[in-house]
């Protein structure tokens, strides 16, 4: 059968998509990006914020049509059919089959009972860990770059978000299931491992007592192959000098963190559930650009958050100022059912939030631009990912460039590169987020 896979939201759910496609090729299905010819749609959902399960919704919708058409079966996977088990079928009835953020490794037994006409519901316990070990996961990232997921679910229960509801507890995927993984990758020719959880930081805790984040990361770095490995969703409280010594020392682990804050007003944090304050965000902050001078940070905040004041926001602004981050992303807040923060007084208008964030994004826009006119002149070590045919120019990311969510390097270069080649580009020119360069053949490691 000819499937289409549709998979929304982050790249945790990216990863459980992979997975998915995997077990599908295994079983002999062939995949198609033309909903015209698809026997099957699967759909991977999120519902993270309002947005996300809009989109999740519209999209169902939209390929529910296909069914007046070609299309023999439709399967709903991942945090909406989680979240809304109750009502999902009743409300859209065309979809055949639905599995919950723990039981996707039941794909293909969910899209056989759907062609047979049978409909399939399976939801594990929220709690559950699907051991994928012994299945080829299908990387969609290209033959570079791929995520590693090392854990599922989070016990931090802020009070805005509804993820431990849909994804359970924390725990940690064994160590020698992720070498495993990490080594199959880099056979496959992945040179990029990037880590991702709903909290990194806390890697092994539930398995041993101990945060173990600095020895996977040792271990993943005798993985031949390997290049490259980033940290994404790091919380600042649980950031150890362990770790950042790791960091520092071990070569293939980029200096390059995601470590989202949310705020930095005391007042706000609490009413978040967040188990840190300004204080000590300053000092890790501090502590990981001492220890580690060219230390890329990057930080996600929340504007108009319930009873967040103009003065807190003006605190904010000020906190970005002194910070300069080299990489920011602010989003506004959204009220979710089921959450504390949804119930909260004080809730703030839209327009509100909205302005809010356009300050910040202004001020970060100038420091940005700031950031790359600095690296003028110096030689960095780029991936390339590809090529413009159009500007005869490659691109490419720095180990200051998470995949998606940053900027990009552009390339000139005489000789011919090809897309996973790493090179070292003297950097002539930068603009807000990207940098442009030259390949530098004086440079030598």
């Amino acid at each position: 059968m000819k499937i289409l896979f549709i998979s929304l939201g982050c790249d945790k759910n990216l990863v459980d998509s992979e997975v998915m496609l995997g077990l599908l090729t295994e079983r002999g299905h062939t995949l198609t990006n033309d909903e015209e010819e698809a026997d099957v749609i699967v759909i991977n959902t999120c519902c993270f914020i309002h947005d996300a399960k809009e989109e999740s919704i519209n999209t169902i919708l939209e390929m529910a049509a296909y069914k007046e058409q070609n299309l023999k079966a439709l399967v709903v996977a991942g945090c909406l059919s989680e979240r809304y088990k109750d009502e999902i079928l009743e409300e859209i009835p065309e979809i055949d089959a639905v599995l919950g953020t723990t039981s996707y490794d039941s794909i293909v037994q969910a899209v056989d009972e759907a062609l047979a006409g049978n409909g399939y519901e399976h939801y594990e316990s929220i709690d559950y860990l699907p051991d994928n070990s012994g299945h080829r996961r299908l990387v969609t990232t290209g033959s570079h770059m791929a995520y590693l997921k090392i854990a599922e679910g989070c016990d931090k229960r802020c009070s805005y978000c509804i993820i431990p509801k849909i994804r359970g507890r924390f725990r940690s995927v064994p160590m020698k299931e992720l070498l495993k993984s990490a080594r199959e990758l880099a056979a496959s020719g992945v040179t990029e491992l990037v880590l991702v959880a709903q909290e990194t930081t806390l890697y092994g805790k539930d398995l041993t007592g101990k945060k173990e984040l600095p020895t996977l990361l040792k271990e993943l770095c005798g993985v031949e192959g390997i290049e490259w490995i980033r940290l994404l969703y790091c919380y600042p409280e649980e950031i150890t000098d362990e770790l950042i010594q790791t960091i520092k020392e071990e070569e293939k682990v980029v200096n390059y963190i995601d470590m989202p804050i949310q705020h930095c007003s005391d007042g706000i944090l609490k009413r978040m559930g967040r188990r840190t304050s300004k204080k000590d965000i300053e000092t890790i902050i501090a502590k990981l650009r001492k220890e580690i001078p060219d230390m890329v940070i990057r930080t996600t905040l929340i504007t108009g958050f319930p009873g967040e004041t103009e003065e807190q926001h003006e605190e904010l602004k000020e906190f970005v100022r002194q910070q300069r981050f080299e990489r920011l992303g602010v989003f506004t807040y959204s009220p979710e059912e089921d959450t504390k923060a949804a119930e909260f007084e004080g809730q703030i208008e839209e327009d509100v939030k909205e302005a809010r964030r356009d300050e910040l994004m202004a001020l970060q826009q100038k420091i940005s631009y700031e950031h790359t006119h600095e690296m003028v002149g110096k030689t960095i070590r780029v991936l390339i990912e590809g090529y413009l045919f159009e500007d005869d120019v490659y691109v490419g990311r720095s180990y200051m460039d998470a995949p998606k969510v940053d900027g990009c390097v552009f390339v000139t270069s005489p000789e011919e590169l090809l897309t996973g080649d790493y090179v070292y580009v003297k950097i002539t020119k930068g603009n807000e987020y990207d940098l442009i360069g030259e390949m530098d053949y004086e440079f030598t490691e």
